[in-house]
């Protein structure tokens, strides 16, 4: 039997709107670089022949419209976690881990998303910019082990 094992791909949101001082944050939306940025950081993704088995996004407007992207390249839908705004890396990692997929896109914010990177990179990733992918794989098929162990493998794409 071979084992497909865990990947979790962290997708921090595309660039967003700073233009309407009135917009809470949590409501601002993409700005032109983050709507082109988006689709064609989600085509990489799928050019890579990774196909996710679930999306997980923060319910801010610029996350979801960036896993909107990814889900409409990928053929998957998004999920609405309310807790991956401003949530921390071990937030993003356990909401990751409860999803039960095993292979999973998470689409969040920073500070959370850059912490998570490097440590999952072992401090190789020291920023996750704006629709940055960062891609980590382990060999396992328990969440638990994954998220006990380092990744096997990972890979980093920034659009810029």
């Amino acid at each position: 039997m071979t084992t497909r094992g865990i990947t979790l791909v962290l997708v921090r949101h595309a660039k967003s709107d700073w233009g309407d001082d009135a917009l809470a944050d949590h409501d601002r939306p993409l700005n032109e670089r983050g709507r082109r940025d988006a689709p064609r950081m989600a085509g990489r993704l799928a050019g890579t022949g990774f196909h996710p088995d679930a999306i997980l996004s923060s319910t801010a407007l610029r996350a979801r419209t960036t896993a909107e992207a990814f889900a409409a390249e990928l053929g998957v839908p998004v999920t609405l976690d309310a807790e991956l705004y401003g949530a921390s890396a071990d937030r993003l990692l356990a909401a990751a881990a409860a999803s039960g997929a095993q292979a999973v896109i998470v689409v969040a914010h920073d500070p959370g998303m850059s912490e998570l990177a490097a440590r999952l990179s072992g401090d190789r990733i020291g920023h996750m910019p704006t629709c940055a992918v960062a891609t980590f794989t382990w060999p396992v098929d328990d969440w638990d082990v994954a998220t006990a162990t380092d990744p096997e493998d990972w890979s980093f794409e920034s659009p810029r």
